[in-house]
């Protein structure tokens, strides 16, 4: 089966073309070899794949006949991604929601003397 339908069937992309497009981009390897959206995969190989600033590791079970349920996904891989990836993942979310909420508008005078006041607190 093609890598960007597998990844497809095994619900890591929303759509076939969204797939297609990350291994054009070169965010998908195959056994450490960055695949072509036309590569097969076979069962033991090993896909590493870039989504969401997080490195998904997986290995290959079995091939699925097609797209599958989200409950029935771990018969046809294991995922072997740590834990480590979606907590910096979370760390990077906290320190962008810290500075503004989206949507309040430009910094206020407030806001940039406080800034500067952490710069030179960090500074010393």
């Amino acid at each position: 089966m093609r890598v960007d339908k597998y990844l497809w069937c095994v619900r890591y992309f929303k759509t076939r073309n969204i797939a297609t497009t990350a291994c054009k981009k070169g965010h998908i390897k195959v056994n450490d070899t960055v695949a072509k959206p036309s590569r097969d995969v076979y069962p033991t190989d090993t896909i590493v794949l870039r989504k969401d600033q997080v490195n998904y590791t997986l290995t290959v079970l079995d091939i699925p006949p097609n797209r599958v349920g989200a409950k029935l996904v771990d018969i046809y891989r294991v995922d072997k991604t740590p834990k480590s990836a979606f907590e910096a993942q979370e760390m990077l979310k906290l320190a962008k929601d810290y500075y503004r909420k989206k949507g309040v508008g430009r910094p206020t005078k407030k806001d940039r003397r406080d800034l500067d006041d952490l710069a030179l607190e960090n500074e010393q």
